[in-house]
């Protein structure tokens, strides 16, 4: 049986070595890419807080972007940290993912966020292979090919597993360190078996949750574990006619936000941040999880007319934020994320190493073939 593993092992991880070390080093890079583009860009993320100061209301802060920006801009949403040093966040339509970064204090705007071409280069690898879909939803060659290699790497992963697991107490001991002073051969051996069983776990949590976002089929046969259904549920006539009515309303009054903030902060004494867009505020709750509260409120007079708690959300709205949560190992905090890159970089180190080994087994096998039909010449 070990040795079936062992041929499965190898003849799967021959032809997609190099995609897994792909996807694995660029996930790599990809781990930390919010806490480097907020370390570079400092001024954008963080303000000047001096003890004392106040935030102003959100109808200042408004008046005061559109001062600063062109009146083709239409504001979307206002976010406002829960951290006294963080400026707040303005978005708006047709600005994609881009944010305007504003002084909670002064009303002055910071300049927008930007994404790094590194990190654009580093998700089009990890996700498509440089090869994205059309548009959202739809396939791509590239697309299929990621996500067939991450299912071949569960395969491989799992392989790997049973071949590891030692018949004796000595043969564990040796195969949970990595030794450094008995030649090249014995140091990647040690890395490939040792550190691969370390990661494996690790591996596996990201390959299995990473696959939906490549297949249909799968997420639906994912979410069907948890009991959730991916079937969206159809759209009402009241629903679709209140979403007409919105196209045609009047200009919003953004003096409501300051009573629906001053009610808010009064319901959460401690919050990550609120997310103010026209008839809806998101409280987002400190914690690496995703989890935010809602509240409607009248857009007349700014009266929160139902909160709705994380706890109350359905769960088949959680479970894309809980894949995404374990994918990226932005669960535990930086705890989590050290561990995931690590993780990501043993990984993609892994198919380099089996190379390594497979080919110099290889070569020695050719050389004593050699050898033993030189010798029985010479006979």
């Amino acid at each position: 049986m070990n040795k079936v593993f062992r041929k499965i092992h190898l003849w799967l991880s021959v032809p997609v070595g190099l995609i897994i070390m792909v996807i694995c080093l660029t996930g790599a890079a990809l781990v930390f890419e919010r806490d480097i583009t907020e370390s570079l860009n400092p001024k954008i993320y963080k303000v000047a807080y001096t003890e004392g100061d106040t935030p102003l209301p959100p109808s200042e802060l408004v008046a005061s972007i559109r001062q600063q920006v062109p009146d083709s801009l239409e504001l979307l949403s206002l976010q406002l940290s829960g951290e006294r040093d963080v400026a707040c966040m303005a978005t708006f339509k047709g600005a994609g993912k881009r944010s305007l970064s504003v002084n909670p204090y002064t009303g002055e705007v910071n300049g927008w966020t930007k994404s790094y071409p590194f990190f654009q280069t580093m998700r089009k690898l990890h996700r498509w292979l440089m090869d994205p879909p059309a548009y959202k939803g739809a396939k791509s060659a590239g697309k299929v090919i990621v996500g067939i290699t991450t299912f071949v790497m569960v395969v491989i992963l799992v392989s790997g597993i049973v071949i590891w697991i030692p018949r004796t107490r000595k043969a564990l001991r040796n195969r949970l360190v990595v030794s450094c002073t008995k030649g090249w051969w014995r140091f990647w051996y040690d890395s490939h078996v040792s550190l691969g069983i370390y990661v494996t776990l690790f591996l596996l949590v990201m390959a299995l949750t990473g696959l939906t976002w490549s297949f249909q089929w799968y997420r639906t046969a994912a979410y069907g574990l948890f009991g959730v259904s991916t079937a969206r549920p159809a759209m009402s006539a009241p629903q679709q006619q209140n979403k007409d009515e919105k196209k045609e309303k009047a200009e919003f009054d953004y003096g409501i936000w300051d009573n629906v903030v001053s009610e808010l902060q009064a319901l959460y004494p401690s919050y990550a941040s609120i997310s103010l867009t026209a008839g809806k505020a998101q409280i987002s709750k400190p914690g690496n999880m995703r989890s935010s509260d809602t509240a409607a409120f009248d857009t007349q007079t700014g009266e929160i007319t139902t909160v709705t708690a994380y706890s109350d959300v359905p769960r088949a709205q959680k479970m894309k934020g809980w894949f995404y949560a374990f994918h990226t190992g932005s669960w535990g905090g930086m705890t989590t994320k050290v561990l995931y890159f690590l993780a990501a970089f043993i990984g993609g180190i892994l198919p380099l190493s089996g190379y390594y080994l497979w080919l110099k087994k290889k070569r020695l096998s050719k050389k004593k073939v050699f050898r033993t039909i030189f010798e029985t010449k010479c006979i």
